[in-house]
Formats: C-alpha cells, structure tokens, sequence
C-alpha cells in the first residue's frame, strides 16, 4: 500500500522480498555540497538567541530568503530579538505546521525554498522536536530529521535545526547526531562534523512494527469492488467516535486514498481499522505490498502533474502519520483530533 505512484516514486508488488531501494542518505557531505544541515544545540534562552539570530541576520544581509518554523514560544523570542528585520522572515509555528513531522518537508521547508528564485541560497530553522512530542510521534519525527539530507541533496539550502539539551532526553540527542551532519554544540565552541552521521540507520531503525491496535478497534476487510464501502464504514466509525465537520471529511479523504493504493500497489486487498486513542480517532489500512521510498508522500506535487498526491494528501491532513513497511506488507497509521 501507499500513494497513487508519483514519477519519482518507487513502489514494490505484493509478495515482494526486495530490500527497499532508497537514495543513499548517508554519507558525510563534501565540502562542496550546497545543501547545510547543522543541529544546534541549546541549553538556555541566551544560547538559543546566541545560534538562531545571527544564522537569520547574515541571511537577510546576504538577500537570501529566510524562514523560521519553531514552536510558537520559540518564534515569539527570536521574533523580539530581531526586531525590525523580522518583517523580512517568513514565521510558522511549529506546533501547527508540523505537528504531522510527515507534513514537514512538502508543507513547510520545500513549500518555502521551491518559491524561491533558482540558484539562490534558502535559509530555513526548523524545530521539529521538542520537550512534549509524545513516545507516538517521535519515531515519525526522527524519521523526517533523517529525510531532510535526501530530499535537499544538491539543493543551495541551509536548515539549522535546535536541540533543547535542557530538556530532551540523551535518546534524541544521540539521535540528533545521528540524522545531521554538522552539530554546533551547546556553549563555547564552533560546529563540528557529527561522527555518529548515519541517516539510512536511523530511517531502517524506526521502521517498526507499530502496536497492536484494541481488540474492539473496528475492523474491515476491502478488496477492489468495496472501496466506497471501506470509506462509509470508516467515517460512520469517525462520526460514532467524535469527528465532525471538516475532520470528518479529512478522514474520508484518508480512507478513499489509501484503500484505493492498496488496491492497485498492495495486493488488491487490505484491511481497514478504525479505533478511539487518547482524544483521537485512528484510522489504519494494512496490506501485502512493499513501499520502496521512504520519501513516498513528502515531496510536493508538481503544478502539472496529474496523480500522484495520494500519501501526500494524508500527510497534509492528518495529525500524525506513522508507517511500517517490510516483507509482510505496509501499515499506514493516521490520527484525527476529536
């Protein structure tokens, strides 16, 4: 199962046992390489000023486009301490605009550098982790962290991403070293080639089977000629669970989107759940197909193209996405906020 293929996609039939064919990730940059990922990492207000501002501020005097998406607390501090010149900076909160990490990439950080002129260097902050994202998020948060190297390889883009060291675990710190190549850290000191640079094993490393859903999780199977009946049944589940309005109507986009992939790149068939977690509705399909790429739904869809938006529209509507992929088939999990 996944999205409606798009051109630079790679999808596997049912039953396959390929190994995944991604881009390799990883890989120290040499020294030419145009695309810049450092993680910044903090400890204070002061040394979270200290690394920010002074990124933004040579930007904007280097008349690069400049963009910042923290969380708001964050975009509200570094919006005071440029002062004026903040009205050169595109702000996003974080908390918004990423709370899917799937979202990240098409809707925040290619969104802004794809509408920029050709050729002309981007800076981007980009605060996807943060002391509350929960144990069910972080897996797809480290997994975009990791992607980020793919999918602006080549590309004349800076993405300066901060680390509260005060307040994050040393589970995601070491992860942090892990899916960027440059680390600046916190207190004296210039930044440094991180040794522990290996994205491709962070991607493979939380690719995991996800739990179980609830023995009262409802449940149907789907083939080819029930795919408006998957659809009904998930939003009368929706409907009977709390979501209205346009939550409603995201969730059945989600559901017509993935059953039909898992119909024409799965097997023909698949399985829809739908189940109450936590303040929100979860909606699942799993069926016997291999997705390839793990960049599958994270890149922005060309103004002409034609297909080829299916993951990507889950990604943007949802509030979280989570996927596991092997040689049993896919699960692609999405969550929906009553």
């Amino acid at each position: 199962m996944s999205a409606a293929a798009e051109p630079s996609e790679s999808f596997e039939p049912a039953g396959s046992s390929a190994a995944p064919g991604p881009a390799s990730l990883s890989g120290a940059p040499e020294p030419a390489e145009p695309f810049v990922h450092p993680a910044l990492f903090y400890r204070d207000d002061e040394e979270y000023l200290r690394g920010t501002v002074p990124f933004l501020r040579e930007g904007l005097a280097a008349g690069e486009p400049v963009a910042v998406s923290v969380p708001g607390e964050r975009l509200a501090l570094i919006r005071d301490a440029l002062g004026d010149a903040a009205d050169g900076v595109r702000m996003l909160d974080m908390r918004e605009a990423g709370r899917n990490p799937g979202r990240i990439i098409p809707g925040v950080l290619r969104a802004f550098a794809d509408a920029q002129p050709a050729g002309r260097r981007v800076r981007i902050i980009g605060e996807p982790i943060w002391a509350g994202r929960t144990d069910t998020e972080y897996p797809a948060c480290v997994q975009h962290e990791a992607l980020i190297n793919a999918a602006f390889q080549g590309r004349t883009v800076s993405i300066l991403c901060p680390y509260d060291e005060s307040r994050l675990d040393e589970r995601v710190l070491a992860d942090a070293h892990a899916t960027h190549p440059v680390v600046i850290p916190a207190g004296p000191g210039g930044e440094r080639s991180s040794d522990a640079y290996a994205p491709d094993d962070v991607v493979a490393r939380y690719n995991r089977p996800l739990p179980p859903p609830p023995d009262t999780a409802l449940s149907f199977a789907f083939v080819a000629d029930s795919l408006s009946q998957a659809r009904h049944v998930a939003t009368g589940e929706g409907a009977r669970l709390g979501l209205t309005g346009v939550r409603l109507d995201d969730l059945a986009l989600v559901t017509a989107e993935l059953v039909t992939n898992s119909v024409v790149h799965g097997g023909g068939e698949g399985l829809l759940r739908v189940w109450p977690e936590d303040g929100y509705v979860v909606c699942e399909v799993r069926d016997k197909g291999r997705l390839a790429d793990p960049l599958a739904g994270r890149r922005p869809a060309a103004r002409d193209q034609r297909g080829g938006r299916g993951l990507l529209l889950v990604n943007l509507v949802s509030d979280l996405v989570r996927m596991h992929t092997g040689p049993d088939g896919t699960t692609v999990r999405c969550w929906f906020a009553r």
